[in-house]
């Protein structure tokens, strides 16, 4: 038990000295192996290769790239219109577009950051432009842009998977039910406040003409979830050669029909691709070792003692929302789930609690984090594209926490939210 504690104040102490969290992780389990002696330096280093060493985790760069690839392209923008012209004449009309269409680009990109960074560069001015006030919008991105890991496909559900040896098949298709709740909430929410303030719609009657105008230039991009995870339940490929379908058919939309994707946006796409993908994979290595080193120490079996006076899932259950609440405050999402998932995914297991229910409970728990400071990742990329004082958009996206954290209880205690889909389809017997 000294050595747990140990390790977790030297990793907190590197978190708060803003020590970048995969070299916080690594330093931890660095210093664990030389002090204590629990595993040899070797093995920290192999298992960091082995731990992304792994076919279904190559699904996460290709989806990266492929988001990327489709911002490009143009077919964000062409969502984005199409969501307009259904919904842009209502009272709050663009607010709700705004989640629309996050909620089907996250089914493109599987990434919450990229999700506020491509339809947030469009709408937020735009949003400011028909007068919306610019703190609800950037507020409205951010909390929208956590849709992006909850509609699948979704990055952090692939790691999930990998370190639960979960069907990722079953993750996206469980995730469905809490991204288009969290989805309907946020929406509900947007509507009233639109409504308190004032804020109008487009001005235009709706018209079934321009509706199809929109959805003829947008069929392209419409396509790409459809293929997706058509192709992943048709049993045609699974999820890792989707991710590969998904940037070949980025890179032909965008450069050959709507021929937006320039050779230096192609370039920039490939390189943040690449930062991005380099920043996960770290996390992933370094925070699997640290996940092994808590099993060198005992810290499963010790949790499950601490809580064996509980018999009830919904205390367990409770008590973990809690924590994980906590973490998604302070950690990134593939760390957490990473380090979190092996650990506490046993515990729950003895109280039937189904590993896809699960999983997309983290998935929920550490989605909130990105809109929770001092993290909060979405809450940076917003403010980034307004160049806005970050407490502002803390402050303007509390009403849209509360109704995130009211789904959050539902997906928790209601899990045919979550299983019914995966049911059907014979994912969870």
């Amino acid at each position: 038990m000294n050595s747990i504690a140990v390790i977790l104040v030297l990793f907190f102490v590197f978190l708060f000295l803003n020590v970048p969290i995969c070299v916080s992780i690594g330093l931890t389990c660095a210093i664990y192996s030389v002090t204590y002696g629990g595993v040899n330096p070797s093995y920290i280093a192999t298992s960091m290769f082995t731990s992304c060493d792994s076919f279904p985790l190559m699904a996460v760069p290709f989806f990266i790239l492929a988001g990327a690839l489709m911002e490009g392209g143009g077919l964000s923008k062409r969502l984005v219109n199409l969501g307009d012209s259904l919904l842009g004449h209502f009272t709050g009309g663009f607010a709700i577009v705004t989640v629309a269409t996050c909620a089907f680009f996250g089914a493109i990109s599987g990434s919450a950051p990229a999700t506020v960074a491509a339809i947030g560069s469009i709408m937020v001015p735009t949003m400011i432009e028909r007068g919306y006030d610019r703190d609800f919008s950037l507020a409205l991105i951010a909390a929208s842009g956590c849709l992006g890991i909850l509609i699948p496909p979704s990055i952090p559900m692939v790691v999930y998977g990998v370190s639960t040896n979960t069907s990722i098949g079953g993750m996206f298709l469980g995730g469905f039910g809490p991204g288009i709740l969290t989805a309907l909430l946020l929406v509900g929410m947007a509507i009233y406040i639109s409504h308190k303030r004032g804020f109008k719609g487009n001005g235009l009657k709706f018209s079934l003409r321009r509706v199809w105008k929109e959805f003829v230039a947008a069929i392209w991009a419409i396509l790409v979830p459809v293929i997706i995870l058509g192709g992943i339940y048709g049993g045609i490929f699974t999820p890792t050669e989707a991710a590969a379908v998904a940037v070949i058919y980025g890179f032909f939309a965008g450069t050959f029909i709507y021929k937006e994707l320039t050779w230096g946006k192609f370039r920039d796409a490939v390189m943040n691709s690449c930062v991005t993908v380099g920043n996960v994979l770290i996390i992933v290595g370094t925070a699997t070792t640290l996940g092994r080193v808590f099993t060198v120490e005992n810290l499963p079996a010790l949790l499950s003692n601490m809580i064996g006076g509980l018999d009830s899932s919904l205390v367990i259950l409770l008590i973990i929302n809690l924590l994980l609440l906590v973490v998604g405050c302070i950690m990134e999402t593939s760390a957490a789930i990473m380090i979190l998932a092996p650990i506490l995914l046993p515990l729950v297991a003895k109280f039937g609690v189904n590993p896809i229910h699960f999983g997309l409970i983290m998935v929920l728990n550490l989605a909130i984090g990105m809109i929770t400071p001092p993290v909060g990742c979405n809450l940076f990329v917003a403010a980034g594209l307004a160049k806005t004082e970050f407490m502002r958009i803390v402050r303007a996206v509390l009403p849209l926490l509360f109704v995130m954290l009211i789904g959050l209880i539902l997906v928790t205690y209601a899990p045919p939210i979550t299983l019914t889909l995966p049911k059907l389809l014979g994912f969870v017997s």
